[in-house]
């Protein structure tokens, strides 16, 4: 069996438990449309329902959907409508076309008549903002129940998933080591960015998500996506967190410079390491929330080594210290969805983790169980509206953060697969290895 056609398996496997726990009889799951801007007839870039390419590697085919009803084989419904505007979507060959019962059509009323009452008796999964599919007679709409079990157990990955990531992660890698030459070349942030896409003939909608590109002081605005057009006089650091996508599945991947040796190169060093050190500590069984204390610790640690903070990692963290140079959780879940959905579920009952008020920004409390992906990402930085709350604590050395602060802020980010025993694969580092061999 091929690792796709397991995963179909699999997936029908997850919609069959799904349904019957949630009473459902079955299910229609909508590509969902492009939105139109306001007051304005010019689409947005369209972003497919992350269910509809959970079944089929379709990315690009807005207004199809896929109808499953336990039992059945799957009923693919391809729009490619009659349109001389536009260029038609094309869809090679594949192997699901093989699992699925493909029906073409170029006008939603074919689904309608085709599916006649059925259409009645079945959850809908998607938006509807326009019609006709705001009008469809479904039993229910986005019914939570239904997509809370669904998305518990999106966490664990299937072995062509995980093939999937593995690409993404490798067309990432290929585009950041661009991007690191293009730094070390001068150039501006923009010209920096185009780099990036030009390594894997990419565009810009193509990405999971806006690249931050920063250099310099930017690298502390923790979503910087500017993108400067002119090169600073003195291009001294360079913080890059950048994807790519494979078959609709995602990769993030942060990754820190400094141009010259100092004190800058040795933190990003530092932080390096306490992240990798970190990554031996991923085990199934592990809550990942002590995964994001420890990391809280070890950064905790290198403001201590680094004199920026004085005191042992401990008081800095329990001061709350190390939230202001570390504000935003360790990572997230990672697939269909960059920020990958499922993690504050208990089960697949919809229950949910109590989430921490002093990590507000964690996404993932989830215990770590093999075969699950999500990314760990510490950084530093040195971030004035954070560290005013600490204007007068007698621990900050001030003269060291502002030695530091020019060059903005340090983050270091892979995506990891969990394995049985602590024999976890790095996605990331896997890719800039198979490159740089």
């Amino acid at each position: 069996m091929s690792s796709y056609a397991a995963h179909i398996a699999t997936v029908q496997a997850r919609f069959d438990a799904a349904l019957a726990a949630t009473g459902f009889d079955s299910v229609l799951v909508y590509a969902g449309q492009p939105r139109v801007a306001f007051l304005d007839d010019n689409p947005a870039p369209f972003k497919v329902n992350p269910l509809f390419k959970y079944w089929i590697p379709v990315i690009d085919s807005p207004k199809s959907a896929i109808f499953y009803e336990p039992g059945s084989k799957p009923v693919v419904f391809l729009f490619q409508p009659r349109d001389f505007w536009h260029a038609a979507v094309k869809i090679e060959a594949a192997e699901w076309q093989q699992h699925v019962e493909l029906v073409v059509i170029d006008d939603l009323q074919k689904l309608t008549d085709t599916l006649g009452s059925k259409l009645q008796q079945a959850a809908f999964l998607g938006e509807d903002f326009a019609e006709p599919a705001a009008s469809w007679p479904v039993r229910a709409r986005n019914p939570q129940a239904l997509i809370d079990h669904l998305h518990f157990h999106r966490a664990i990955k299937t072995a062509w998933e995980l093939e999937n990531l593995r690409e993404a992660n490798l067309r990432a890698a290929k585009a950041h080591l661009a991007a690191k030459d293009a730094f070390f070349a001068g150039k501006s942030e923009l010209e920096i960015h185009h780099a990036y896409l030009a390594a894997i003939d990419s565009r810009e909608t193509e990405l999971p998500y806006n690249s931050i590109v920063g250099l310099n002081e930017h690298g502390a605005i923790l979503h910087y996506d500017m993108y400067d057009t002119v090169a600073p006089a003195q291009s001294r650091s360079f913080l890059i967190d950048a994807g790519a996508t494979y078959r609709g599945y995602c990769a993030d991947i942060t990754r820190t410079y400094a141009r010259e040796s100092g004190l800058y190169a040795d933190l990003v060093a530092a932080v390096d390491a306490a992240q990798q050190a970190l990554l031996a500590e991923i085990k199934p069984g592990v809550d990942y929330y002590q995964l994001h204390v420890s990391q809280h610790l070890k950064i905790a640690q290198v403001l201590s080594d680094f004199e920026l903070v004085r005191g042992s990692a401990e008081s800095i963290y329990e001061s709350g210290i190390s939230s202001a140079f570390f504000p935003h959780g360790l990572g997230h879940f990672i697939g269909l969805q960059v920020h990958d959905v499922g993690g504050f579920l208990r089960n697949d009952r919809g229950d949910e983790f109590t989430r921490d008020p002093r990590h507000p920004f964690l996404r993932l409390l989830r215990p770590v169980e093999e075969g699950q992906v999500f990314t760990i990402e510490p950084g530093l930085y040195v971030i004035d509206q954070l560290l005013e709350a600490f204007a007068d604590a007698p621990e900050l050395n001030w003269q060291r953060i502002d030695e530091l602060r020019p060059y903005g802020g340090v983050r270091i980010e892979d995506s990891i697969v969990v394995g049985a025993e602590g024999n976890n694969e790095n996605l990331s580092r896997d890719a800039f290895a198979k490159l740089e061999a």
